[in-house]
Protein backbone atom coordinates (compact mmCIF):
# COMPACT_ATOMS: atom_id res chain seq x y z
CA UNK A 1 0.00 0.00 0.00
CA UNK A 2 1.50 3.38 -1.02
CA UNK A 3 1.62 6.46 1.19
CA UNK A 4 -1.24 8.06 -0.74
CA UNK A 5 -3.60 5.22 0.18
CA UNK A 6 -2.38 5.06 3.78
CA UNK A 7 -3.07 8.76 4.31
CA UNK A 8 -6.39 8.49 2.48
CA UNK A 9 -7.61 5.71 4.79
CA UNK A 10 -6.42 7.56 7.89
CA UNK A 11 -7.99 10.93 7.08
CA UNK A 12 -11.24 9.38 5.88
CA UNK A 13 -11.59 7.64 9.24
CA UNK A 14 -10.71 10.56 11.52
CA UNK A 15 -11.88 13.65 9.62
CA UNK A 16 -10.91 17.27 10.04
CA UNK A 17 -9.15 16.77 13.37
CA UNK A 18 -6.69 14.37 11.76
CA UNK A 19 -6.19 16.84 8.92
CA UNK A 20 -5.28 19.61 11.34
CA UNK A 21 -3.06 17.47 13.59
CA UNK A 22 -1.01 15.95 10.77
CA UNK A 23 -0.26 19.36 9.28
CA UNK A 24 0.65 20.54 12.76
CA UNK A 25 3.17 17.69 12.97
CA UNK A 26 4.54 18.67 9.55
CA UNK A 27 5.17 22.13 10.96
CA UNK A 28 7.01 20.56 13.90
CA UNK A 29 9.46 18.95 11.49
CA UNK A 30 8.03 15.42 11.46
CA UNK A 31 9.05 13.90 8.09
CA UNK A 32 5.57 13.66 6.59
CA UNK A 33 5.30 14.93 2.97
CA UNK A 34 3.11 18.01 3.32
CA UNK A 35 2.30 18.30 -0.39
CA UNK A 36 1.09 14.69 -0.62
CA UNK A 37 -0.90 15.20 2.59
CA UNK A 38 -2.67 18.24 1.15
CA UNK A 39 -3.40 16.39 -2.09
CA UNK A 40 -5.02 13.61 -0.06
CA UNK A 41 -7.27 16.20 1.58
CA UNK A 42 -8.48 17.15 -1.87
CA UNK A 43 -9.12 13.51 -2.79
CA UNK A 44 -11.15 13.02 0.39
CA UNK A 45 -13.33 15.99 -0.49
CA UNK A 46 -13.83 14.68 -4.03
CA UNK A 47 -15.02 11.35 -2.60
CA UNK A 48 -17.66 13.17 -0.59
CA UNK A 49 -16.12 12.75 2.88
CA UNK A 50 -15.49 16.48 3.36
CA UNK A 51 -16.09 19.88 1.80
CA UNK A 52 -13.16 21.01 -0.35
CA UNK A 53 -13.26 24.67 0.76
CA UNK A 54 -13.40 23.60 4.41
CA UNK A 55 -10.40 21.38 3.75
CA UNK A 56 -8.48 24.38 2.43
CA UNK A 57 -9.38 26.40 5.55
CA UNK A 58 -8.40 23.58 7.93
CA UNK A 59 -5.21 23.04 5.94
CA UNK A 60 -4.26 26.70 6.21
CA UNK A 61 -4.94 26.65 9.96
CA UNK A 62 -2.78 23.56 10.51
CA UNK A 63 0.07 24.95 8.42
CA UNK A 64 0.11 28.38 10.06
CA UNK A 65 -0.22 27.09 13.63
CA UNK A 66 2.60 24.57 13.12
CA UNK A 67 4.89 27.14 11.53
CA UNK A 68 3.98 29.72 14.16
CA UNK A 69 4.84 27.39 17.02
CA UNK A 70 8.30 26.72 15.54
CA UNK A 71 8.95 30.45 15.14
CA UNK A 72 7.65 31.23 18.62
CA UNK A 73 9.81 28.50 20.18
CA UNK A 74 12.92 30.09 18.72
CA UNK A 75 11.76 33.62 19.53
CA UNK A 76 10.88 33.09 23.19
CA UNK A 77 13.53 30.53 24.18
CA UNK A 78 16.45 31.60 21.99
CA UNK A 79 19.42 29.22 22.04
CA UNK A 80 17.83 27.29 24.90
CA UNK A 81 15.41 25.77 22.40
CA UNK A 82 18.31 23.65 21.13
CA UNK A 83 18.36 21.83 24.47
CA UNK A 84 15.13 20.18 23.35
CA UNK A 85 16.38 17.08 21.55
CA UNK A 86 13.78 16.91 18.73
CA UNK A 87 14.53 20.52 17.77
CA UNK A 88 18.28 19.94 18.05
CA UNK A 89 17.89 17.17 15.48
CA UNK A 90 16.04 19.49 13.12
CA UNK A 91 18.35 22.46 13.57
CA UNK A 92 21.90 21.17 13.52
CA UNK A 93 24.83 23.59 13.70
CA UNK A 94 25.45 23.11 9.97
CA UNK A 95 21.84 23.92 9.12
CA UNK A 96 21.86 26.93 11.42
CA UNK A 97 24.92 28.38 9.65
CA UNK A 98 23.42 27.62 6.23
CA UNK A 99 20.15 29.34 7.14
CA UNK A 100 22.03 32.36 8.47
CA UNK A 101 23.83 32.66 5.12
CA UNK A 102 20.50 32.55 3.28
CA UNK A 103 19.11 35.32 5.47
CA UNK A 104 22.18 37.46 4.78
CA UNK A 105 21.81 36.88 1.05
CA UNK A 106 18.03 37.08 0.55
CA UNK A 107 16.72 38.84 3.67
CA UNK A 108 13.33 38.07 5.18
CA UNK A 109 11.98 36.77 1.86
CA UNK A 110 13.62 33.49 2.83
CA UNK A 111 10.60 32.97 5.10
CA UNK A 112 8.28 33.16 2.11
CA UNK A 113 10.35 30.75 0.02
CA UNK A 114 10.75 28.35 2.97
CA UNK A 115 7.10 27.24 2.64
CA UNK A 116 8.06 25.62 -0.69
CA UNK A 117 11.22 23.91 0.59
CA UNK A 118 10.44 20.56 2.28
CA UNK A 119 12.96 19.73 4.98
CA UNK A 120 14.13 23.31 5.39
CA UNK A 121 10.94 24.98 6.59
CA UNK A 122 11.31 24.22 10.28
CA UNK A 123 15.05 25.06 10.53
CA UNK A 124 14.44 28.39 8.78
CA UNK A 125 11.45 29.29 10.97
CA UNK A 126 13.23 28.35 14.21
CA UNK A 127 16.34 30.30 13.21
CA UNK A 128 14.26 33.36 12.32
CA UNK A 129 12.71 33.22 15.78
CA UNK A 130 16.04 32.69 17.55
CA UNK A 131 17.77 35.59 15.83
CA UNK A 132 14.68 37.83 16.21
CA UNK A 133 15.26 39.25 12.76
CA UNK A 134 11.56 39.80 12.24
CA UNK A 135 8.44 40.35 14.34
CA UNK A 136 5.99 37.53 14.93
CA UNK A 137 3.21 39.27 12.98
CA UNK A 138 5.40 39.99 9.98
CA UNK A 139 6.49 36.36 10.00
CA UNK A 140 2.84 35.27 9.92
CA UNK A 141 2.20 37.69 7.07
CA UNK A 142 5.00 36.27 4.90
CA UNK A 143 4.26 32.66 5.80
CA UNK A 144 0.52 33.20 5.39
CA UNK A 145 1.03 34.73 1.94
CA UNK A 146 3.02 31.67 0.88
CA UNK A 147 0.47 29.28 2.44
CA UNK A 148 -2.35 31.00 0.53
CA UNK A 149 -0.54 29.88 -2.62
CA UNK A 150 0.63 26.39 -1.69
CA UNK A 151 -2.29 24.99 0.32
CA UNK A 152 -5.12 25.70 -2.16
CA UNK A 153 -2.98 24.51 -5.10
CA UNK A 154 -2.39 21.07 -3.59
CA UNK A 155 -5.88 20.60 -2.15
CA UNK A 156 -7.69 21.58 -5.35
CA UNK A 157 -5.26 19.50 -7.40
CA UNK A 158 -6.22 16.47 -5.31
CA UNK A 159 -9.91 17.32 -5.60
CA UNK A 160 -9.96 17.58 -9.39
CA UNK A 161 -7.56 14.71 -10.03
CA UNK A 162 -9.02 12.23 -7.52
CA UNK A 163 -10.11 9.73 -10.18
CA UNK A 164 -6.67 9.49 -11.78
CA UNK A 165 -4.13 8.64 -9.09
CA UNK A 166 -1.16 7.95 -11.38
CA UNK A 167 -1.65 11.26 -13.19
CA UNK A 168 -2.11 13.00 -9.86
CA UNK A 169 1.19 11.78 -8.42
CA UNK A 170 2.96 12.81 -11.61
CA UNK A 171 1.43 16.28 -11.35
CA UNK A 172 2.52 16.53 -7.70
CA UNK A 173 6.14 15.92 -8.65
CA UNK A 174 5.91 18.31 -11.59
CA UNK A 175 4.14 20.83 -9.41
CA UNK A 176 6.97 20.84 -6.87
CA UNK A 177 9.44 21.87 -9.55
CA UNK A 178 6.97 24.26 -11.17
CA UNK A 179 6.21 26.08 -7.93
CA UNK A 180 9.91 26.57 -7.23
CA UNK A 181 10.45 27.96 -10.74
CA UNK A 182 7.55 30.40 -10.31
CA UNK A 183 8.89 31.49 -6.92
CA UNK A 184 12.34 31.98 -8.44
CA UNK A 185 10.93 34.17 -11.20
CA UNK A 186 8.92 36.25 -8.71
CA UNK A 187 11.90 36.80 -6.40
CA UNK A 188 14.13 37.68 -9.36
CA UNK A 189 11.57 40.27 -10.46
CA UNK A 190 11.35 41.72 -6.96
CA UNK A 191 15.14 41.89 -6.74
CA UNK A 192 15.44 43.65 -10.10
CA UNK A 193 12.79 46.20 -9.11
CA UNK A 194 14.64 46.78 -5.83
CA UNK A 195 17.95 47.32 -7.63
CA UNK A 196 16.32 49.72 -10.12
CA UNK A 197 14.75 51.79 -7.34
CA UNK A 198 17.98 51.78 -5.36
CA UNK A 199 19.89 53.01 -8.40
CA UNK A 200 17.30 55.76 -8.94
CA UNK A 201 17.56 56.86 -5.30
CA UNK A 202 21.35 57.00 -5.50
CA UNK A 203 21.17 59.05 -8.68
CA UNK A 204 18.67 61.44 -7.10
CA UNK A 205 20.90 61.75 -4.03
CA UNK A 206 23.90 62.70 -6.14
CA UNK A 207 21.87 65.35 -7.96
CA UNK A 208 20.69 66.79 -4.63
CA UNK A 209 24.23 66.96 -3.24
CA UNK A 210 25.56 68.63 -6.36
Amino acid sequence: MDILQILLDFFTGYGYLAVFLVLLLCGFGVPIPEDITLVVYGIISALGHAHVHTMVAVGLAGVLVGDGVMFAAGHFYGNRVLQFRPIARILTRERFCAVQEKFEKYGNWVLFVARFLPGLRSPIFITAGMTRRISYWRFLLLDGFAALISVPVWVYLGHYGASQRAWLLEMVHRGQAGVLIVIGVILTGVWLVYLKRRKARMAASKVTKS
